[in-house]
């Protein structure tokens, strides 16, 4: 079984290549950063299961996943993220992803998910999964994150973790950027937030679903 992963975070991708090559019948197909690598990775190895990040830097693995399903409809493909809101989960389900798996899943969890998408199944962590029933049972769907003004990926997931109360080096750290980077994304979220300090943002994330 072929097994590509599409993540922005080197060690994160090494850590499962290691993984994968202590369980038998997994290989890994190819790794890759981003959008660019991803497609011309494809073109030369078709993998049988993807594990998909939502956020690629300022790219959308939520977009990437639905390219990659129009022009490769027999690949599945599994979201593995660190994204626990329900806007992130139900996106990526409804562009055809097969499952969606929290990236503090064990290893053996891990396996299990690829074996079951690969073999035609859906698998979705207990978390997802009380995030779809919870929708299911009241007859709701989640609102979707930002809807009123457009951020990237990145600048989501730097509002977030902002609404969280982490610092800029503190954000620095979890996103493996530079603190300055950090402090440009902030200037612009207020810029295009129109917040006039870190209240505002945090008001911003929390009306719109970002965080809790």
């Amino acid at each position: 079984m072929k097994v590509a992963i599409i993540d922005d975070h080197k060690m994160f991708r090494q850590g499962v290549e290691s993984m994968l090559f202590e369980h038998e019948g997994l290989s890994l197909a190819w790794g890759a950063k981003g959008t660019a690598e991803a497609i011309a990775n494809l073109k030369e190895v078709e993998p049988d299961v993807i594990l998909m990040d939502i956020t690629l830097g300022d790219e959308s693995g939520i977009t990437l996943t639905k390219s990659i399903l129009e022009q490769y409809p027999n690949i599945k493909i599994l979201g593995l993220s660190m994204h626990k809101e329900d806007n992130y989960i139900v996106s990526l389900l409804e562009v055809g992803a097969k499952g969606y798996l929290l990236k503090d899943a064990g290893s053996e969890e891990m396996v299990m998910a690829i074996k079951k998408v690969y073999e035609g199944d859906t698998y979705y962590s207990s978390h997802v999964t009380n995030v779809l029933m919870k929708h299911v049972t009241q007859g709701t769907k989640p609102s979707q994150s930002g809807s009123q003004i457009k951020l990237t990926s990145r600048e989501m997931e730097v509002l977030k973790l902002i609404a969280e109360e982490y610092s800029n080096p503190e954000i620095a750290k979890q996103l493996f950027i530079s603190i300055r980077t950090v402090d440009t994304h902030r200037r612009n979220l207020l810029d295009k937030i129109k917040a006039k300090n870190t209240a505002g943002l945090v008001r911003y994330a929390m009306k719109y679903g970002i965080v809790d």
